[in-house]
């Protein structure tokens, strides 16, 4: 017989805890993601057509991976890439 006890969890503690874990991921993401946007919108907004240009390629793949993740949906993704992408041609 093994000399330590063993702490069981039930399924629903297991649950809680993933939950946890999962939903501080997203939020991590998210928050880095909204950043990332509010800061190529901001350089949109002053002009640098090259900053810009850089920046929306890291958005672009920002977005695809939250859309891959599951943070946002596909749709939303993709409207959100046509959009960036308006707002870096508008700028020529």
């Amino acid at each position: 017989m093994a000399n330590e006890k063993k702490v069981k969890l039930d399924s629903a503690k297991k649950r809680v805890i993933t939950s946890q874990t999962k939903n501080l991921r997203n939020r991590m993401f998210k928050s880095a993601f909204k950043t990332l946007i509010k800061k190529y919108e901001s350089t949109v907004a002053s002009g640098d057509k090259e900053a810009a240009t850089v920046l929306y390629t890291m958005v672009v793949k920002k977005t695809d991976q939250a859309a891959a993740k599951g943070i946002i949906h596909a749709n939303n993704a993709a409207r959100k890439k046509s959009r960036f992408t308006t707002m870096l041609n508008a700028m020529a």
